[in-house]
C-alpha cells in the first residue's frame, strides 16, 4: 500500500504549489496579453489590405457615369461601404490616408501600359501613414507603423 504524507506535509505542498503558481503567473499573463495584441494588430493589417483590395475592384468596375468613384472608394478604405457612414474600420483611419492612382491621375505608369496581350489602364489604391495603437503597451510596443498597404488592378475602363 502506499503511504500518505502527514497533514502538516500536505499543507506545505500545497503552500509550494501557491507560490509556484504565483511566480509563474507574471509571465503567462504577459505572454498571453503580448499574443493577443499581437493577433489584434495582425487582424487589423489584414482588414485594411481586405479593404483596400475591394476599392480597387470596385474602382475596376464602376460606370463612367458615376460622379465620384475616387470618393467612394476612399470611404470603402475607410468605413467598408462607398457611403460617409459608420465607424472607421480601423482606429485613426481617414480618408486623408487614402490615395488613388489611375490612368487619369498617373498617366505615365498607369496608362497603356503594355502587357503581353496588349495594353492596359491601372488603378493603384494605397494607405499610407497609418499606425496602429497598442491597448497593452507593457508587452507590445505603444505603436507600430504599418508600412505602405496596396493593391494594383487592371481596370477593365
Amino acid at each position: 500500500m502506499k503511504r500518505q504524507a502527514p497533514p502538516a506535509a500536505r499543507r506545505r505542498l500545497l503552500g509550494v504549489a501557491a507560490v509556484e503558481f504565483g511566480i509563474m503567473l507574471a509571465p503567462l499573463l504577459a505572454i498571453t496579453f503580448g499574443v493577443t495584441e499581437y493577433g489584434r494588430a495582425i487582424y487589423t493589417y489584414n482588414a485594411l489590405d481586405k479593404s483596400v483590395r475591394d476599392a480597387a475592384r470596385h474602382l475596376t468596375s464602376v460606370l463612367p457615369t458615376n460622379p465620384d468613384p475616387e470618393t467612394e472608394a476612399k470611404n470603402l478604405v475607410v468605413y467598408g461601404s462607398v457611403n460617409n457612414t459608420g465607424s472607421p474600420l480601423a482606429p485613426g483611419l481617414t480618408t486623408a490616408m487614402v490615395s488613388i492612382c489611375n490612368a487619369a491621375t498617373c498617366p505615365s505608369t498607369h496608362a497603356s501600359v503594355p502587357t503581353g496581350t496588349g495594353a492596359v489602364n491601372l488603378v493603384t489604391v494605397r494607405i499610407s501613414g497609418y499606425t496602429y495603437t497598442s491597448i497593452v503597451t507593457y508587452v507590445a510596443p505603444a505603436t507600430l507603423d504599418f508600412s505602405d498597404i496596396s493593391v494594383t488592378m487592371r481596370s477593365h475602363l
